[in-house]
């Protein structure tokens, strides 16, 4: 089958570090990490497994991390390679092993990548896994499989950038007959960006106040998909956001936006304008403010959005760390200290309790899909083939040039 396949090489891994930044050709130049390749399909571990056929695959910021060497090396014990990326998949169940029970046959899923305890046939249960935080499993360089924290970084399930992936049937969520595939890709971003909102939800004196205020930074793929889970979660407090270009902006004001500022050199001024903060410039360094918003999410995770986030954020207030960061520095602590703040990181998903009901990120996003998805229909907006992989990332890597927000693999021809 043909796969765009990750291989380590610690040559190419600092080359792309270094030089990525001034020759962005590297990206998919011989000199990469990534390529084409035609490898056999990935083998069912165990007869819990099941064989998927991808129709669609997104590309999310931290597989475009992995590509550019751009991320922290955090994960690095907890891959396998070489590795098929591609964790966002959409697809169809092509054969089921004699354990599996309940699917079909043409069924159409979507996985959840964690590989936890369940997923690699470990018992008992890692204490992270007995508590359905399954993204934290404590197992994931254990049992059937080898090392990963997701699928898509590990060498033995493959991953969605490819024709064949194998998912364990807990991994699955049947797509529902009236929810196109284009919408579905987006289940997986939406679920953590859910998980994010409903931290924040639970909070004492969180969002759950109306009068509370907001900020969202960033208008990518995470960004507008907080904005989009606060709204169709039913929150009305005032959102600002931040969103670099325009074609961002206009997503946030159709998404339900009450303010879009862009994150330029007089954002704090605008900040300051829009909420009542009060901004005083020390002998050094950035604005510090007195007053702001209640919650802040930080969808980028940069020195400089962690940083303003920190700064944006009034004395008690609460701040939430969605996505995946890179390697974040020159950032003032002090305003979590002085503030009093709540800083919360938010990975991936996990059981959560929403209106009193106890239930998943991924049934709540796929619950949310089917009543709203429409409105996330322009999110997706640049299909690409596999073969055609250089120009997708390229795409993903510009999405100010190229005015896109995901990007997505089409493998249904």
């Amino acid at each position: 089958m043909e796969a765009i396949q990750y291989t380590k090489s610690i040559p190419r891994y600092l080359a792309m570090r270094f030089l990525g930044k001034r020759w962005r050709s590297l990206y998919t130049s011989p000199v990469s990490c990534v390529r084409l390749v035609d490898m056999p399909e990935p083998q069912l571990p165990t007869p819990e497994w099941v064989r998927i056929r991808t129709r669609l695959s997104g590309i999310c910021g931290s597989d475009l991390a992995t590509i550019t060497a751009k991320g922290s090396p955090y994960f690095s014990p907890f891959t396998s390679t070489p590795f098929v990326l591609g964790h966002e998949i959409v697809g169809d169940i092509v054969e089921i092993a004699s354990a599996v029970q309940g699917r079909a046959i043409g069924e159409r899923v979507v996985i959840e990548p964690a590989l936890s305890c369940k997923v690699r046939g470990m018992s008992p249960l890692c204490h992270q896994c007995q508590n359905s935080r399954f993204a934290n499993c404590e197992n994931i360089t254990k049992g059937s499989i080898s090392e990963g924290v997701q699928t898509g970084y590990c060498r033995d399930t493959g991953g969605g950038w490819s024709q064949y992936v194998v998912a364990h049937q807990s991994q699955l969520h049947r797509v529902p007959d009236g929810l196109s595939d284009d919408i579905a890709v987006l289940l997986e971003p939406f679920a953590c960006a859910l998980h994010g909102v409903l931290k924040a939800a639970c909070s004492v004196g969180g969002i759950c106040n109306p009068d509370s205020s907001i900020c969202v930074i960033g208008g990518g793929t995470i960004g507008l998909l907080t904005l989009a889970g606060l709204r169709m979660l039913g929150y009305q407090n005032r959102i600002l956001i931040f969103a670099k270009y325009p074609h961002q902006q206009q997503l946030a004001r159709e998404l339900g936006a009450d303010e879009v500022l862009s994150p330029n050199a007089s954002r704090y001024a605008e900040f300051c304008r829009l909420t009542g903060a009060e901004a005083y410039q020390p002998e050094l360094g950035q604005q510090v403010l007195l007053g702001g918003v209640d919650v802040t999410f930080d969808c980028i995770g940069s020195s400089v959005t962690i940083d303003d986030a920190l700064r944006f954020t009034r004395a008690g207030g609460e701040v939430i760390l969605l996505g995946m960061p890179g390697i974040p520095k020159n950032i003032d602590w002090n305003s979590i200290w002085y503030k009093q703040l709540r800083v919360k990181g938010a990975y991936t998903y996990g059981l959560e309790v929403h209106n009193g009901e106890q239930i998943h990120t991924f049934a709540l996003g796929m619950r949310l899909l089917q009543q709203h998805g429409n409105q996330l229909g322009p999110l997706v907006s640049s299909l690409f083939p596999l073969r055609d992989y250089k120009r997708a990332i390229h795409t993903a890597l510009n999405t100010g040039k190229t005015a896109t927000v995901k990007t997505v693999f089409d493998l249904r021809s």
